[in-house]
């Protein structure tokens, strides 16, 4: 994929949360889309949520510009996703029960790109599930990533690591030693003990993405980058993916 153009990226950025942006090959360019059909058949279902930077709720998804374009409530955007796979398989390669993380950092409006990102994988990951993990989260075996990572603009490495994932009723947590410490809870709604939940607003779960905010805790340091997400944007969802 050509990373460098930047209507290019703006163009994705604006049209990953919808459906059919995610499946149109227009925004792959052959040589990616070529790479893609290379790829084994692969499916995975689990769980995720992420916490940013941003005040309740996160323009970057919630605004009257289009997705991605409204410039993030603190100027810049510093946000985690963690997720986890119940069940999983890439070709013959099995992926149950391992976790993920992404971190990922921006200047201004997301939609422009130029994302500074790191990943983590699974320490109980052998060497073909890594790799596995790499083809899918990296967007190169399709699926809801090849949209974001026209996006990103410098990778700082990926690292093994202990990640645990937990969810406790409605809340979900989770954490790598030293490094991310993260937990949302729903926001609350008129229905008591109920989430809110939203359509059309994520590429991760299209169809229902629950509106969150991160515990107090929720941390992050690495690579030179520090922030602190407390009481600030979340969201989970359930993830079903395929190619």
């Amino acid at each position: 994929m050509d990373h460098s153009d930047p209507t290019r990226r703006e163009l994705l950025g604006v049209s990953l949360l919808t459906a059919s942006a995610l499946a149109a090959p227009g925004f792959m360019s052959s040589d990616a889309s070529a790479q893609e059909k290379k790829q084994p058949k692969w499916s995975l279902s689990g769980d995720y949520f992420e916490a940013c930077n941003c005040n309740v709720v996160c323009p970057c998804l919630f605004s009257p510009a289009p997705p991605l374009t409204s410039r993030p409530t603190e100027g810049d955007c510093h946000v985690a996703l963690l997720f986890h796979i119940n069940q999983g398989a890439y070709g013959d390669v099995k992926l149950d029960g391992l976790n993920l993380v992404v971190c990922a950092s921006s200047d201004g409006p997301m939609g422009k790109g130029n994302w500074t990102g790191a990943t983590y994988v699974d320490e109980r990951a052998d060497g073909s599930q890594t790799d596995a993990l790499g083809a899918i989260f990296s967007g190169s075996a399709g699926g809801p990533m090849a949209a974001l990572a026209p996006l990103f603009g410098k990778s700082l490495g990926v690292k093994k690591a202990p990640i645990t994932f937990k969810i406790d009723g409605k809340v979900r947590s989770g954490a790598i030693p030293g490094v991310l410490s993260m937990s949302v809870r729903p926001l609350p709604s008129v229905v008591e003990g109920q989430e809110i939940w939203v359509s059309s607003a994520s590429p991760f779960n299209p169809s229902k993405l629950a509106l969150a905010v991160s515990e107090p805790g929720s941390t992050y340091a690495d690579y030179g980058l520090k922030w602190d997400n407390s009481g600030r944007n979340g969201h989970y969802a359930a993830i079903n993916w395929s190619n």
